[in-house]
């Protein structure tokens, strides 16, 4: 059959096109046969790196240096943003400036660029899909919605048709009652004088036949009526109706009609909301696994990590202790100030950032140099965290210690201040008390405000979503009180309830879905997730606990 004109069911070689792929090339990314291996690397052995063809792409190709083409990449300039040789570790193009490994920066990159594209896929993506097939539906139903409108104007209209109908008869029929009442009037009148005109008639007559007589008793029994009939009757006098139509106001009479809401277009705060990601597919262990490291610190506050073989810690000294998974102490970082820092966390390039209450600065060390990135003014930082774009939370109290609020900086810049709810009231306690503070995976804020005992969760506008105060329990009879915070890949919330000696597993809604109580916790306090969902929680007798949680 001719590879050619025919449907292949198989990948073939891309030198001789028939034979089927059992290798490939990961620098040139050319799928081969065996036979044609020769013949591929035949040009430059050295730069072809040939693998299995399951195994494309596992290699990877390190970029040559910009400056001394001879040279690859291992290094990567922080300073400058761009991969380096070991040549230019001594140029004066990078004197001075911070190196790291390659190799290092580019697994944090695609830690990093992995998480993006599960957000982006699993959360932003069909997000985006219900907004526009929500948009469809309105535009589907415009012409529906419009009849509906101008049928109700119709009706009213009709309605109102119908009640001018009603006044007008009714308004014609007093008419009528008014006209047959006037002329009753006025025939009762017209019968009263036309009675005293019979009379004058009788009287007039009856004069005429005393003239006519020449008998003198008829004369002198003769009386007059005419002071009687000169009294004239009252005049009735009925005045006609008048209609007195009201000036038809068109304003005011299409204001008393009813109105309509003008077409407005709004970006509400509360709009549309993250899709929730799907959190079937990994299921909470019913007997957590659990590993223990001991710090030697003797008040161990916070942890952090991206993996367990570098776990971040500190406590009630200036030491910041980095510890692998079997206890070994790697590294030892001492603030500027000398003091405690208030807490830690990690960049995703790897570098170390903590806040010092000392000096009312955030600092960075990058290898063993630290380097302020923020001082506050009147403010004083207590807890923070790193955001999936890079940038920084950090929850903090005012010097006077009665207000407190979280601002959102990227790089050294303010970006956003979250404050006040909806009403205007404070969303946090105003005290020096730690806020330990976690952007979730669906991008809202969430903060231990310990001394209220509540997480508040806020979304990126920061608008309260709701605020979690605890979980009834017959076995957790202290307050609650919760200290660290962290969240998993299912956008699962876990807190530290330092009192009952147990964590609290929350959905992204604030609901709650279990404990974490059967791992001997003695009173946790600081919380971190891994990249795989391992859960770090310190006691503050000096150890760290991994617990592994989720199947």
């Amino acid at each position: 059959m001719d590879p050619h004109h025919s449907a292949q069911d198989v990948i073939r070689c891309d030198l001789c096109e028939t034979a089927i792929v059992q290798m490939y090339c990961d620098f040139c990314h050319v799928n081969l046969c065996k036979p044609c291996i020769g013949e591929h690397i035949a040009d430059e052995y050295d730069k072809h790196k040939i693998v299995p063809f399951q195994q494309r792409k596992s290699t990877l190709i390190y970029p040559k240096c910009a400056t001394h083409p001879s040279k690859t990449c291992d290094l990567h300039c922080k300073e400058c943003e761009i991969p380096v040789c070991s040549l230019c570790t001594i140029s004066e193009s990078h004197k001075r400036h911070t190196l790291s490994n390659l190799f290092q920066t580019y697994k944090s990159k695609r830690e990093t660029i992995e998480k993006d594209t599960g957000i982006l896929e699993n959360i932003i993506s069909p997000t985006y899909e219900e907004i526009a097939t929500d948009t469809e539906t309105q535009t589907a139903g415009l012409d529906r919605e419009y009849e509906k409108l101008t049928t109700a104007v119709t009706q009213h209209g009709e309605e109102w048709h119908r009640e001018i109908d009603n006044i007008v008869n009714k308004m014609t029929s007093e008419i009528t009652e008014m006209k047959n009442k006037h002329l009753d009037i006025l025939k009762t009148h017209l019968d009263e004088i036309k009675k005293i005109q019979s009379e004058i008639e009788q009287t007039w007559l009856n004069l005429k036949k005393v003239e006519e007589s020449n008998e003198i008793s008829i004369a002198m029994e003769f009386s007059s009526n005419n002071k009687e009939f000169s009294k004239l009757p009252a005049k009735v006098q009925v005045s006609l109706p008048m209609f007195s139509p009201k000036t038809i106001d068109k304003e005011q009479l299409y204001m008393l009609f009813g109105s309509l809401t003008p077409l407005s277009t709004t970006t509400g705060e509360k709009g549309y909301t993250l899709k929730k990601p799907d959190i079937s597919a990994r299921k909470l262990l019913e007997e957590p696994e659990l590993t223990t490291i001991n710090s030697g610190y003797e008040n161990l506050r916070s942890v952090t990590c991206f993996s367990e073989e570098e776990i971040w810690t500190c406590g009630l000294d200036s030491d910041i202790k980095c510890f692998n998974i079997q206890g070994s102490l790697i590294k030892t970082i001492k603030t500027k100030s000398r003091k405690a820092p208030s807490d830690i966390a990690l960049t995703s390039d790897g570098d170390l950032v903590y806040s010092d209450r000392q000096r009312s600065t955030v600092n960075k060390v990058k290898n063993v140099q630290t380097e302020e990135v923020i001082r506050l003014q009147g403010w004083v930082p207590l807890n923070l965290c790193v955001t999936s774009p890079g940038d920084l939370l950090v929850t903090m109290y005012s010097d006077d210690k009665t207000k407190s609020k979280v601002v959102h900086y990227s790089s050294s810049t303010e970006k956003q201040t979250i404050q006040f709810d909806n009403e205007g009231q404070p969303l946090y306690s105003g005290n020096s008390v730690i806020k330990y503070i976690i952007e979730n995976r669906n991008l809202d804020t969430c903060v231990a405000d310990c001394k209220v005992g509540a997480i508040v969760v806020v979304n990126q506008a920061g608008k309260l979503l709701y605020r979690y105060t605890g979980h009834p329990s017959a076995t957790k009879n202290k307050p609650f009180k919760p200290r660290g915070i962290t969240t998993d890949s299912q956008s699962q919330i876990l807190t530290a309830d330092l009192d009952n000696h147990c964590i609290h597993i929350l959905d992204q809604d604030g609901q709650f879905l279990c404990y974490i109580d059967n791992c001997d916790l003695e009173n946790p306090f600081g919380l971190c997730v891994d990249k795989n969902d391992n859960l770090f929680v310190t006691e503050p007798k000096g150890n760290v606990k991994k617990i592994k949680y989720l199947l």
